[in-house]
C-alpha cells in the first residue's frame, strides 16, 4: 500500500497556524500526534475526519503518528474491532509509526497513581456511583466531601495495593484525585482515576482487575509517547484542565490537548451505541452492511479512500460544530467514480427488441451476429475498449419505449428511432402485446449504414439507449442501496430513533448484464450506463454475481420535509 502524499496548497487550519508557529518558535523540532481509538467497534465516517486529520498533520510536518487503541474497558472491547481498525486505516491510505494500547502502560499508569496517592493528591473512596454523583454538586452550587477524602497515605496505598490485588468486589471502590469539590469546572471536583472490573482484558488476559480511567490513561499515555499536539473533538474540551493537572503534579512530559469540532453527517448516525443497536436487532446485517456509516460498510458499498479523504479535506477543520450533508460526501464519490469507473450495460427491466432485417451471419457459438467494441472509460482514454456482441434480440429498459409519447421523448416509440449504444440506429415498426395488454416484445428494423464511429446514414438520432444481447446476456443481483434513514436527524427526534428508518434503504433486483461482468473483481468500480456507480459485493464469492450501488449517476434524493 501505498501511503497517501499531501502535498496541495490550501489555506491553513487553526491546528495547522499553532504547529507552524510552534515549529517556527522552536518549541518541538517535530509534530507527534496519535489516533487513539477504542476497540468497542468499527470505526465510522466520523472517525475518518480524525484520522485524515491526525495522520495529514505529519504528513505534511516533520514527524510521525501512532496509533493507540484505547483499551482500558475489558467489558466492551474485542480483538476484532482491534483488527478492523487497522484495516480501515491502511484502506484509507495512512501508516501509523508505532501500534501502541493503552494497556502496554498499565504498569507505568498504576505507579502514576502511586505517586499522586504518595503526594496526598489521590485517595480511596467506598462512596457508591449514586453517592458520588450527589457529592459532585451542580454548576452552580459546590460539591461536598466525600467522608473518605481524608483517609491517610498510608491507608490509601494500603488499600490501592489491596484493589490491585482483587481484595474488593466491583463497584465497591475507587481511587479518585483529591482536587478541589467547588471547582467551577465539575470534572475537576475529584473525579475517579481507577475503578474495579474483574473482567479479562483481551491482551492483559487476568492480570488486572483495576483500571484506569479515560483521563487517567489518555494524557499520560500522550506523555510517554512524548505527543506534542494530542487532538481531539469538542466535548474533551473540560477535560482539557485534567489533563493538565495531572501532567504537571506528576512532572512528566508536557504534552498538550488541542480539541476541532466534530462533523455530523444529516440521514445518519453515528453513535457507536446506536450502530450497535442496528447490528445486534437486526436492522442491518453487520458492521459492514453497506447501508451503514462504517468506513467497512462504505468500502463493501464502493466508496473509495480518495473520495473520503476529499470529503475530510472539503469539510474541513473548525472549532464549531456542524451538519454536513451527506450529499457533499456523495458528490465526492461520484466525481471520483466518474474518473475511474468502468462502464457496463446493465438492463434492469427488460422488454426485448427483435430487430427483423438483422441478417448477419451467427458466429460459431450462436450468440451474436457480430462484435461491437464500446469504450471502457470515456474519461481515461488508457483503459481501451471491450467487446460486446451484437445480433438480432437484445434487451432494453422498459421505461426507454413509451407507447404514446409526450413532446419531448427522445427514447424508443412507434415510428421513432435511437441509437443502440456504439451500435446502430433502430426504428420500432411493431408492438406485441400478450393477452393481458402488457407489452412482451418490440419489433424494429435497424439502418445497416448506421453503425457508430462510421455512420454514412445521414440520419440525426436525439436519443440513444443502453441494450444487451438478449443471447449471451447473464443474470446479476443488483441491491439498490439508499439512505439509512429518512430524516435529517433520527437521533434528535421524538421516540426510538428506529422508527425513522428508511423502509426503501435497500431493493433488490434482477437484472442482464454484458457477460464481461464475470471477470468482475473486488478491485473494479463500474457505471452502469445510465443507472449509477456499482461495486461487486463480497457475497458473490459463493459464485452468484451481485453489485452494490454506490451512489446514483446523480443526486435523486427526496427526504421528509423538516
Amino acid at each position: 500500500m501505498e501511503e497517501v502524499k499531501n502535498t496541495e496548497e490550501r489555506s491553513l487550519n487553526f491546528i495547522e497556524e499553532i504547529i507552524e508557529e510552534d515549529l517556527k518558535n522552536g518549541k518541538y523540532k517535530q509534530v507527534l500526534t496519535r489516533f487513539p481509538p477504542e476497540p468497542n467497534g468499527y470505526l465510522h465516517i466520523g472517525h475518518a475526519s480524525s484520522i485524515c486529520l491526525n495522520f495529514g498533520l505529519t504528513l505534511k510536518y516533520p514527524g510521525y503518528t501512532n496509533l493507540r487503541f484505547d483499551d482500558t474497558n475489558p467489558v466492551t472491547e474485542d480483538t476484532e474491532y482491534v483488527e478492523s481498525i487497522k484495516q480501515d486505516i491502511n484502506w484509507l491510505g495512512f501508516a501509523w509509526q508505532h501500534e501502541l494500547y493503552a494497556s502496554d502502560y498499565f504498569d507505568q499508569l498504576y505507579e502514576y497513581a502511586v505517586t499522586l496517592i504518595k503526594k496526598g493528591l489521590a485517595y480511596i473512596d467506598d462512596s457508591t456511583s449514586e453517592e458520588m454523583a450527589a457529592q459532585k454538586g451542580t454548576p452552580t452550587e459546590p460539591g461536598r466531601n466525600s467522608p473518605y477524602r481524608n483517609r491517610s497515605v498510608d491507608e490509601n496505598l494500603d488499600l490501592f495495593t489491596k484493589m490491585k490485588a482483587g481484595a474488593f468486589p466491583d463497584g465497591s471502590k475507587t481511587l479518585r484525585a483529591r482536587i478541589d469539590m467547588a471547582h467551577a469546572n465539575m470534572l475537576m471536583r475529584d473525579p475517579v482515576l481507577y475503578r474495579i472490573k474483574h473482567a479479562h482484558h483481551h491482551r492483559t488476559g487476568d492480570k488486572w482487575c483495576i483500571y484506569p480511567m479515560y483521563d487517567m490513561a489518555h494524557g499520560q499515555s500522550d506523555s510517554i509517547e512524548t505527543i506534542t499536539h494530542s487532538i481531539c473533538t469538542m466535548e474533551f474540551v473540560p477535560h482539557r484542565e485534567l489533563y493538565d493537572w495531572l501532567i504537571e503534579k506528576l512532572e512528566i512530559y508536557p504534552s498538550r490537548q488541542y480539541e476541532f469540532a466534530r462533523r455530523n453527517i444529516n440521514y445518519t448516525v453515528t453513535s457507536k451505541r446506536k450502530l450497535l443497536q442496528l447490528v445486534n436487532e437486526g436492522y442491518v446485517t453487520g458492521w459492514d452492511d453497506p447501508r451503514m456509516p462504517t468506513i467497512s460498510g462504505l468500502r463493501r458499498r464502493g466508496y473509495t479512500p480518495e473520495a473520503i479523504r476529499e470529503f475530510c479535506e472539503r469539510i474541513g477543520v473548525a472549532k464549531r460544530e456542524n451538519m454536513v450533508d451527506v450529499g457533499l460526501l456523495e458528490f465526492c464519490v461520484r466525481e471520483h467514480l466518474n474518473k475511474i469507473a468502468f462502464r457496463r450495460m446493465v438492463v434492469f427491466d427488460p422488454v426485448k427488441v427483435v430487430i427483423t432485417n438483422y441478417v448477419k451471419k451467427e458466429p460459431g457459438d450462436g450468440k451474436g451476429g457480430e462484435i461491437v467494441s464500446v469504450e471502457n472509460n470515456p474519461e481515461d482514454v488508457s483503459t481501451g475498449h471491450r467487446e460486446v456482441t451484437f445480433s438480432n434480440e437484445i434487451y432494453i429498459e422498459r421505461e426507454d419505449f413509451m407507447e404514446v409519447p409526450p413532446k419531448k421523448f427522445f427514447r424508443l416509440a412507434p415510428g421513432q428511432m435511437v441509437r443502440l449504444k456504439s451500435a446502430y440506429i433502430i426504428k420500432c415498426d411493431e408492438v406485441i402485446k400478450d393477452a393481458a395488454g402488457n407489452i412482451t416484445e418490440l419489433r424494429c428494423s435497424y439502418i445497416p449504414e448506421s453503425h457508430s464511429g462510421n455512420d454514412t446514414s445521414g440520419l440525426k438520432v436525439k436519443g440513444t439507449l443502453h441494450w444487451v444481447n438478449a443471447k449471451d446476456a447473464i443474470e446479476i443481483e443488483v441491491r439498490e442501496y439508499d439512505r439509512l434513514f429518512r430524516v435529517e436527524n433520527a437521533a434528535a427526534e421524538e421516540g426510538d430513533f428506529k422508527d425513522y428508518i428508511n423502509p426503501d434503504s435497500l431493493k433488490t433486483v434482477k437484472a442482464y448484464a454484458e457477460p464481461s461482468l464475470l471477470n468482475a473483481s473486488f478491485k473494479d468500480h463500474f457505471q452502469f450506463l445510465r443507472k449509477g456507480y456499482y461495486f461487486l459485493d463480497k457475497d458473490s464469492e459463493g459464485g452468484d454475481f451481485i453489485f452494490n450501488r454506490t451512489v446514483t449517476l446523480k443526486d435523486g434524493w427526496k427526504g421528509e420535509k423538516q
